[in-house]
């Protein structure tokens, strides 16, 4: 076979094929649920329980999966995860109780987990600084993608033959997706599709800094150590905020669709995926923008925070969905989205600006899981709160509010976005 041109861009469009297809898996669940009840009957509580169940697992192996990268290698890692994840959807399609339903769903959490520090790392391995952010962009657009594709593909599935088959077919599919990875990836210094020329300039661009080596074998440097550094502390503190919002909006969409729309599966299939659509162009433009703002000489930390502020800026708007006509409930609703996505690029991005891409892999696996754990406990909030009053409101007021309290932070405890080379890590 022979050699590609830009193949890093390549490689980060093939880790949004893959960002999709974990967002299509975990969100066959939410859009089929309307169906599932009729064969399993599901509570508000249970179904915020069931979500809380996926993210607890989501927030171990977000944490455990970038370790596993650090440790493993990217390409062994991620290979597993995949394989992982797509064993469990299949496994949503036996159940026949709201008890198997949990099992499936934990199952799949701690697969899906490790799949954004994962992505995290290769961009660090592949990408200098001036272009991680339009990549992270890239690979964002991913689960954007994935959500998109969710509603109208699985209402197909369901009127073509049942809900148990979302499941089974998109497991296979990931099965697929997991023999890909693992034929296709390798970081650069050791890929056999890259050109010589790319891969000089990706050894130059690094040159001097020891951002891109990669070491196998053992973690580099401990959780206890990461805790040490304020900026550490300014990344999970805006995950756990920011994280709880976005994944009531993805979570709870199609149910509020149903629940308080009145919508039928149909229906949502037509509505639900303009939202997602939105978010998918909101991590595009986000890494476009930053990304932009660089190459006409603005510093890193500048063109972050600036991203930052716009996208923060955005989010209140939420605060309009409950009060709005269908139409434009759509309409604000995909504005939210948008914003969290062009939020999210960003966020992630500054991982990488700040540590070296031998630990990116637990940076960004603590970030994930401590938003996760946020995830976790607003969506139990948010089914107890159902439970009360059946008023979906302070649920999207507190949701549109958390991103300008997590920019406040942001803005407190980095002033200054600058690579820590100073970190002390083995190896």
């Amino acid at each position: 076979m022979g050699r590609v041109r830009n193949l890093r861009w390549w490689v980060a469009g093939f880790l949004a094929c893959v960002t999709a297809l974990s967002y299509l898996d975990r969100q066959s669940f939410p859009v089929a649920v309307t169906e599932i009840q009729k064969s399993i009957p599901i509570t508000d509580q249970q179904y915020s329980e069931l979500q809380m169940l996926f993210l607890l697992a989501y927030a171990a192996m977000y944490a455990g999966g970038g370790r596993l990268a650090d440790w493993l290698g990217t390409r062994r890692g991620y290979g597993l995860l995949i394989l992982w994840w797509s064993v469990a959807t299949m496994l949503h399609g036996f159940v026949t109780t709201v008890v198997g339903l949990a099992i499936a769903r934990f199952l799949l959490g701690l697969g899906e987990g490790g799949g954004f520090p994962c992505s995290a790392k290769a961009i660090s391995e592949w990408f200098p600084p001036e272009e991680r952010a339009f990549a992270f962009g890239i690979f964002n657009t991913g689960s954007s993608l994935g959500a998109v594709l969710a509603p109208p593909l699985i209402v197909a599935i369901i009127l073509m033959f049942d809900w148990r088959w979302v499941f089974f077919l998109t497991g296979a599919v990931g099965l697929a997706w997991a023999l890909a990875w693992w034929l296709l990836y390798d970081p650069p210094q050791h890929h056999r599709l890259i050109t010589l020329n790319e891969q000089e300039r990706i050894r130059i661009s690094f040159a001097g800094s020891s951002s891109n080596t990669t070491v196998i074998g053992k973690p580099l440097v401990t959780w206890t150590e990461l805790f040490r550094y304020r900026q550490v502390w300014a990344l999970i503190s805006a995950k756990f905020l920011t994280d709880s919002a976005w994944f009531f909006f993805i979570f709870w969409l199609p149910k509020y669709l149903a629940d308080v729309r009145h919508l039928d599966i149909k229906q949502i299939g037509y509505y639900a995926w303009i939202p997602y659509a939105f978010a998918g162009a909101g991590s595009s433009i986000g890494g476009l923008l930053s990304s932009y703002l660089i190459r006409q000489h603005m510093s890193v930390g500048s063109s972050r925070k600036i991203c930052l502020c716009m996208s923060a800026a955005i989010m209140p708007i939420a605060l309009f969905i409950t009060r709005s006509p269908l139409a434009m409930a759509i309409v604000f609703f995909s504005l939210a989205m948008f914003g969290h996505q062009f939020w999210s690029t960003i966020l992630q991005t500054l991982a990488t600006d700040l540590f070296p891409s031998r630990i990116v892999g637990s940076v960004a696996g603590l970030m994930g899981a401590v938003g996760s754990v946020g995830a976790m406990l607003f969506n139990l909030l948010i089914g107890r709160i159902l439970t009360l009053t059946h008023n979906y409101s302070p649920a999207f007021m507190i949701a549109g509010l958390l991103y300008p309290l997590a920019l406040l932070l942001i803005f407190l405890l980095i002033p200054k976005v600058e690579p820590l080379d100073t970190l002390a890590v083995s190896g």
